[in-house]
């Protein structure tokens, strides 16, 4: 009698780290010769079990070391109250639960919520990882995906199509905690959008086709100047996650080596304890040298690999990669190439990450910066705004935006020459510098024109810093206007919106006598003069235009 695992076969499809180009991880797909194995799973839970369990099997019978992916349904978590037999399918095949995670896959309707969320806390309670499947193709309520806190999130690469609301689950991801993938990547067109959103995993046949054996090499393109926005902190250290070579606290001298020897990649071996939290780091340079030494192998082959280890330096998920850095920088010096482990919050492993990884990254990130940055002031241009507008926008945070520039600054260039004229455009521009908060963002778009967002509780420092000061150039007199356009949640859909909203705010300010100040607010009519006096009716305003009160 032939059973449903005769003509099942598995492939592997990589999972790649946008960033580095290295591939995170692996999902374990079912590739039945015959039938509809998957359509059965979906109705029968005991099935789906055995399949994830039959998964995780056909991954040791590989011998790859990178983590794992493996699909279970929503309605199977449910049901069983999780998959029983994964955690020591897991362990027989002689990998640690924290190297697997666990796609929860659609449909949730009919699904009891609080039985998955149950299940999901008991794979967690084991040491997996969560993943939800099928973002934006699939339905998963909102409420519930905030319930579940995933450590991962993957999207379909439909929603690509939509930036804003691939930027706005990178937000969510953030506050959650999770990272963000794009699953169906096919175009080099995907990868870029993908990036330029914010996702920090993808896979799809782009990178890697899934195939029966695990994949050695991905291809990644090429990545573009500005497809990513840098915060201003630094880039996050989950950009730069590479999978970890794990094995368990009292593991031998002989069992680190013969990972190490099998697998030329592997930089070094982090040593866990039950939790998975580390507690020894082995160099692989350091260690090959000792055991390869006279005597070496008689010495320390059967001993445990502890001894040949040194204490493990970390980092939480939340760490930027100036924050690696300096963990790198305080410890011993013949230490500068080991990796650094990444932890969870529980001080489980996640990953490590590698100092050239950093230094390549950060080094890329100041020579972009510097690219577009004004020569005259070292401000940013306005790219940097727009795509924090952006982001504020996708976030759903209220914000300010705001144009100041010098008023009649032809007529100063020429009266007073280029020169005074460079020098006040500089002292204005060190002025924006020096009354931005963390939360204000200034860009110099060219010329006496400048940019700058900020939080709305903010702006009556900002303009009084500003035009209640006296400004010269060559001895002359000199004004300023600013125009702000307030936009709370809803108000605008994109960095381009707001700016149309801007425009006529700053020729009514224009307009004004003396140092002059317009505000109004996206998606109503007229403004409110906070500064300058008007010779004249006008009318401005982003949507109907009218006159407002003062």
């Amino acid at each position: 009698m032939h059973s449903w695992t005769d003509t099942l076969r598995f492939a592997f499809q990589p999972v790649v780290n946008l960033t580095t180009g290295v591939v995170a991880g692996l999902e374990i797909l079912a590739r039945p010769e015959t039938g509809d194995i998957l359509a059965q799973a979906r109705r029968d839970p005991e099935l789906d079990s055995r399949l994830a369990v039959s998964a995780v099997r056909a991954a040791a019978r590989k011998e790859t070391l990178l983590p794992l992916f493996v699909n279970v349904f929503a309605g199977t978590l449910a049901d069983l109250g999780g998959v029983p037999s994964l955690h020591d399918a897991v362990r027989e095949a002689g990998r640690l639960p924290w190297e697997v995670t666990v796609d929860v896959c659609p449909p949730y309707t009919h699904v009891p919520q609080q039985g998955l969320l149950e299940a999901v806390s008991a794979l967690r309670g084991q040491g997996f990882r969560i993943c939800a499947d099928g973002v934006g193709d699939g339905d998963v309520p909102l409420r519930l995906l905030s319930d579940l806190a995933p450590d991962l999130m993957k999207l379909d690469a439909s929603l690509l199509a939509r930036p804003a609301v691939v930027r706005a689950m990178r937000t969510l991801c953030d506050e959650l905690g999770a990272l963000l993938a794009v699953e169906g990547v096919e175009t080099e067109g995907q990868c870029a959008a993908a990036l330029a959103a914010g996702a920090q995993l993808a896979q799809g046949e782009l990178f890697a086709p899934p195939a029966r054996l695990p994949a050695a090499d991905v291809y990644v393109p090429p990545r573009s100047p500005g497809d990513v926005a840098v915060p201003r902190s630094g880039p996050s250290v989950r950009e730069f996650v590479r999978p970890a070579a794990l094995l368990p606290a009292g593991a031998s001298a002989g069992q680190v080596r013969a990972l190490l020897t099998g697998s030329p990649d592997v930089s070094g071996v982090l040593l866990v304890d039950r939790a998975g939290v580390p507690v020894r780091s082995v160099h692989r340079s350091r260690f090959l040298l000792s055991m390869s030494g006279r005597y070496g192998h008689a010495l320390y082959a059967d001993r445990p690999a502890a001894k040949l280890g040194d204490p493990p330096r970390t980092v939480g998920v939340d760490a930027t990669a100036w924050e690696v850095l300096d963990v790198v920088a305080v410890g011993d010096r013949d230490r500068t190439s080991d990796d650094v482990a990444v932890v969870d919050a529980h001080g489980r492993c996640v990953g490590v990450v590698r100092l050239a990884d950093l230094v390549r990254a950060l080094a890329e990130t100041r020579v972009e910066e510097a690219a577009g940055l004004n020569p005259l002031t070292r401000l940013p241009g306005s790219d940097a705004i727009t795509a924090e507008v952006d982001r504020r926008i996708a976030a759903g945070w209220a914000f300010a935006l705001s144009w100041l520039d010098v008023d009649h600054f032809k007529q100063v260039n020429d009266g007073a020459g280029f020169a005074a004229g460079d020098e006040l455009i500089r002292a204005v521009g060190h002025a924006l510098r020096q009354a931005a908060t963390d939360r204000t963002r200034v860009g110099h778009i060219g010329g006496d024109d400048f940019l700058v967002l900020s939080d709305p509780e903010g702006l009556d420092p900002l303009a009084s810093s500003l035009l209640d000061v006296p400004w010269s150039a060559g001895g002359r007199p000199v004004t300023l206007s600013l125009a702000t356009v307030l936009c709370v949640p809803g108000s605008v859909g994109d960095h381009r919106q707001a700016a149309a909203c801007l425009a006529p705010l700053k020729k009514a300010a224009k307009a004004l006598h003396g140092a002059s100040w317009v505000l109004g607010r996206a998606g109503l009519p007229g403004y409110e003069t906070h500064r300058g006096s008007d010779p004249a009716p006008a009318q401005a305003g982003c949507g109907v235009a009218e006159r407002g009160g003062a």
